[in-house]
């Protein structure tokens, strides 16, 4: 990755990420957030802009795995890893269980929190398959839902756990 100056004075870098199992590549400016370039470069809008402010979790993607918020990461500061946002959850059978279960368990009204609600439920699942109530409201404990009261979205992962348990 190496800096290169654009006719405006604004540093840009090409940046190289796989995304949902992707490779993916463009020029960013250096001052770029992941929720901007997951958004207005790739197109993907499943990632919520929300506070700005690490707050309310909408922005959550998984980056290697682990949740994070993008909405305060640099686009720059991934090169060369993984991310995952809630595009890539359905497989080729189709939705995953963590999709199954909101839908099933209806863990979503309005839906605006629902992809980093989903992200950090499949992020807690793939390192604990089998949580407690308060294991699960704890994972998802940085991500705030005005809707709901998060008894569904529990019931939610619950659900899921349960089906991937099924599935091995």
């Amino acid at each position: 990755m190496t800096d290169t100056a654009v006719e405006s004075g604004v540093l840009t870098r090409t940046l190289t990420v796989s995304v949902n199992g992707t490779g993916r590549s463009a020029e960013v400016e250096n001052r770029l957030l992941l929720v901007h370039f997951l958004r207005e470069t790739l197109g993907l809008t499943g990632t919520h802009v929300g506070c700005d402010t690490t707050s309310c979790g909408a922005c959550t993607v998984l980056l290697d795995g682990v949740p994070v918020k993008s909405c305060t990461v640099l686009a720059v500061g991934v090169e060369g890893r993984e991310i995952t946002t809630v595009e890539g959850l359905a497989g080729a059978g189709g939705l995953s269980p963590v999709q199954e279960g909101f839908h099933q368990e209806h863990g979503l009204q309005c839906g605006f929190c629902t992809p980093g609600m989903m992200l950090a439920s499949t992020a807690l699942l793939a390192e604990n398959p089998d949580p407690s109530e308060e294991e699960i409201r704890w994972a998802l404990s940085g991500n705030i839902c005005r809707c709901t009261g998060y008894q569904n979205i529990v019931k939610a992962v619950q659900y899921a756990a349960a089906k991937m348990k099924e599935e091995h």
